[in-house]
């Protein structure tokens, strides 16, 4: 492709796509070619092309310009401006006060701007050579080398058109979008009859089928519509959520419930691939909330399968903390961490897109529809929350997602103030139940920040050795000299946990440096109290 050719079609792109909202952006790019243009277009001795890479540019533009000297004749009018002043080839030599006549006032034998008119954008009449006329947004600049102004104007009334077209197109696109998420809902909704119809009749011959062949294929039928039953539901959630029919249902249930549920859920398949699963809850998250516990589990189910299917070696983990209170309501932190395939920063962009995977070769091997993590991020919005994603390839991944829910009622507001924002040491989901670990120290006692300072000159040094085993332990301790700390500390631990789970060094040195100096802080402001 030629020059030129190119140089055309990125003007093209470039002015062509500019919504109503962004006209004083598009002068204020029109105003950094302004210099070399009318350089080009009125001096002499410069080489042809940039003549015509300014003459290009400018009539290429959908807005009126006109170029005119100090004594306000035209001596340039861009093709936008022929057309709708409606001048064919007549208009270099016009005044210019015959075409916007308020914008300027005699001086001698020179024009100059009136008071209004400016590098501001003005609203201005237009009088075409018949002397009809339309308004105009309209902005003059002035070029100090050669003392020639350009004026750029857009018509108002094509500018509204356009907008009113683009409202319409807008309108239309969204009504189109409505009625395919209500029709797939619909069929979605009608397949689960026959799929739950086929899935109880197999059901009921299991128990009574002695064949082993047959037994088998009862057992991969009732597989498949178990499968089935999943991807109906997918495709009926992201339907409800793009048709704007999804309603949460929230009420008061246990949370630890919740959770004994979905780790009792995940266990089973996470301990058959040999891999260990560390279920964390704070003790500050409370024993009741209100919320939709539905569609929470579905959120967790989610995220724990995609870590289950991801990893072969190491480790699951899942976090819960309570980050914020208000008057009704308390933010959830959940954090599900894994050590497998992981991914770069690219396939991270993808993850959350409808019907996206992080490439055809992950549909192939693992499954899925890619709507899985679309609907999370839907859920966790739904839910006044969001959902971030950290990973490094081959090393793992770490999925974050906060929501919102309602404080039990029936829960005092004394007990909540003395709850305080604790991680506590990781259980295995292996017990039958979560045990919390009182500290005997609190954060605030110096000889707890003394304990915690060495700890962390240790860490740097496993570090620095690459002993990620005894680096985690000492991370652990970390952990438990800052139970009961302030939210601040709390967060950068879980962060530079994070990071050595990874072994990023680099989120590691800044996590250690934050920590440290959350601590000396926490020390000077003792002794002052003291």
């Amino acid at each position: 492709m030629r020059k030129g050719q190119r140089n055309r079609i990125l003007v093209l792109l470039f002015l062509r796509t500019r919504t109503q909202e962004e006209k004083g952006t598009v002068i204020v790019h029109l105003q950094a070619c302004v210099t070399a243009g009318l350089q080009a277009v009125v001096k002499w001795g410069l080489i042809m092309s940039q003549r015509d890479l300014a003459v290009l540019l400018f009539d290429n533009a959908l807005e009126i310009v006109l170029a005119f000297d100090s004594k306000g004749l035209i001596i340039y009018g861009n093709v936008a401006a022929h057309e709708k002043l409606e001048y064919g080839e007549d208009l270099v030599g016009v005044p210019i006060d015959s075409i916007f006549p308020n914008a300027f006032e005699k001086d001698g034998d020179n024009w100059i701007l009136a008071g209004s008119v400016g590098n501001e954008i003005s609203r201005m009449t237009a009088y075409r050579k018949n002397q009809t006329c339309f308004p105009t947004d309209m902005r003059i600049v002035k070029e100090e080398t050669t003392g020639i102004f350009l004026c750029m104007a857009q018509s108002v009334l094509e500018k509204e058109f356009l907008s009113h077209e683009l409202e319409q197109v807008k309108q239309e696109t969204e009504a189109a979008m409505k009625v395919k998420s209500e029709f797939v809902a619909n069929v979605t909704h009608e397949l689960r009859t026959p799929v739950n119809g086929i899935l109880g009749h197999v059901r009921e011959m299991l128990p009574e089928e002695t064949d082993k062949k047959k037994l088998r294929q009862l057992n991969l039928i009732e597989h498949c519509c178990v499968q089935m039953n999943k991807l109906i539901n997918n495709i009926l959630d992201f339907s409800k959520l793009e048709a704007g029919k999804f309603v949460l249902e929230p009420r008061r249930f246990k949370f630890r419930d919740m959770i004994d549920y979905v780790v009792a859920n995940h266990k089973g398949r996470i301990t058959e691939k040999g891999l260990d699963f560390f279920v964390t809850v704070s003790p500050g998250v409370p024993e009741y909330i209100v919320g939709d516990e539905l569609r929470i589990v579905q959120l967790l189910n989610n995220l724990l399968s995609n870590a289950q299917k991801f990893t072969s070696v190491g480790k699951i983990s899942l976090e819960v903390i309570k980050t914020s209170k208000m008057k009704d309501s308390i933010e959830l932190f959940f954090l599900v961490n894994d050590t497998g395939i992981g991914m770069d920063a690219k396939e991270q962009d993808k993850l959350f897109q409808s019907f996206s995977q992080v490439d055809a070769s992950i549909s192939r091997k693992y499954g899925g529809t890619g709507l899985g993590l679309s609907i999370c991020k839907q859920l966790a919005e739904l839910m006044n929350g969001s959902i971030n994603v950290e990973s490094v390839k081959g090393r793992g991944t770490t999925f974050t997602f906060s929501i919102w829910v309602g404080r039990d009622p029936e829960e005092s507001d004394t007990d909540l103030e003395e709850e305080s924002f604790v991680l506590p040491k990781p259980v295995s989901a292996f017990s039958d139940a979560l045990e919390d670990e009182e500290q005997e120290e609190g954060f605030a006692s110096a000889a707890n920040r003394e304990k915690l300072l060495k700890s962390l000159s240790k860490l740097i040094l496993c570090v620095e050795m690459e002993n990620w085993e005894k680096a985690e332990m000492f991370m652990e301790t970390i952990r438990q000299l800052t139970a009961n700390a302030p939210q601040d500390v709390s967060r950068t631990v879980l962060r530079l946990k994070m990071a050595i789970q990874k072994e990023n060094y680099e989120k590691i040195s800044t996590g250690i440096e934050t920590l440290r100096g959350l601590v000396e802080t926490q020390e000077e402001s003792s002794i002052g109290e003291r």
